[in-house]
């Protein structure tokens, strides 16, 4: 009897041990659960860049190919387009590769062979039916599939959100809350947490100063940014007001000062005229000299 107690108790425990154990053990995702199966639409094939997001381990869910968007890009690869074949065929192998990095995620469900409706209305269909999303680049799939109440998930979309909120070239204004790594650098941080790094800008420690994005630097630790102190318009403006409002003035103290700046007028023109009779007394000696050496060769011949 006591035997049978004790093995109970291990049964029990061995129990206990097996539910904790799943409990604890990471799940690993098979495309099955509250996951929304994914559609994948020709032009995602053809952009590529679905493999790299599937390595990253974003792309949840059952990963499903028709087999009517292979016989497109079939279609496409033997077309008369040379841009269009080259990029059809780009697609076949990143459905490959797409293939390989999924592993058992990945489907290509057989659907059918002729669709007279097209693509994009077999896949809205489809989406219809198995309760699925679409991954898709094509706007107008994009637009159709909203109205139809239809998730969509679009790369160019999430590739918009994740950019960088400034670009080189862009201004703002920025706290400059501590040194740089270098000893004339100081460095602010944006609203997301970005690091901005200002050169040239030590002196301005504490202060709000309008900078200019120079670059921009993307990590896998993170983004981080290079700006310059830009000129505040402001100061500009009053410069250039300022120019005109100084030189205005000096006019009336020299027309002020009486009759010096009249005689040095009257002065002035006199110059030029005493150059021209000197350049005219010039030119008559010299023509004078070469007609007296004229009358001095014919007396000696």
């Amino acid at each position: 009897m006591e035997k049978t107690i004790e093995l109970i108790i291990i049964i029990m425990l061995l129990a206990i041990m097996a539910e904790i154990y799943l409990l604890v053990k990471p799940r690993r995702h098979t495309g099955s659960g509250t996951q929304l199966p994914i559609l994948v639409d020709t032009s995602v094939l053809m952009d590529g860049r679905v493999v790299d997001l599937a390595k990253t381990g974003f792309l949840l869910g059952q990963i499903i190919v028709p087999r009517s968007v292979l016989i497109e890009l079939q279609l496409l690869a033997d077309g008369a387009d040379h841009a269009k074949r080259e990029r059809a065929r780009f697609g076949m192998d990143a459905m490959k590769e797409l293939k390989d990095v999924l592993g058992g995620s990945f489907t290509l469900l057989d659907d059918a062979t002729r669709i007279p409706e097209g693509v994009d209305n077999r896949l809205l269909q489809l989406a219809k039916e198995m309760n699925a999303a679409i991954l898709t680049l094509d706007y107008n799939l994009n637009k159709v599939a909203q109205v139809e109440g239809i998730q969509i998930l679009n790369i160019n979309e999430l590739a918009k959100s994740l950019r960088m909120s400034y670009l080189p070239g862009d201004e703002l204004v920025l706290e400059l809350t501590q040194k740089g790594q270098d000893s004339h650098q100081a460095v602010g941080y944006l609203h997301d947490g970005t690091m901005v790094v200002v050169e040239q800008a030590k002196k301005f420690l504490g202060q709000k100063k309008r900078i200019e994005i120079i670059r921009s630097l993307q990590t896998d630790a993170g983004k981080m940014m290079f700006a310059k102190v830009c000129a505040e318009p402001k100061e500009a403006k009053e410069a250039a007001q300022q120019s005109p409002a100084q030189a205005a003035p000096k006019q009336p103290k020299q027309r002020s000062t009486g009759r010096r700046p009249q005689t040095s007028k009257a002065a002035k023109p006199d110059a030029p005229r005493a150059a021209a009779q000197s350049h005219r007394s010039a030119r008559s000696k010299t023509q004078s000299q070469r007609e007296a050496d004229l009358i001095r060769m014919v007396n000696e011949q």
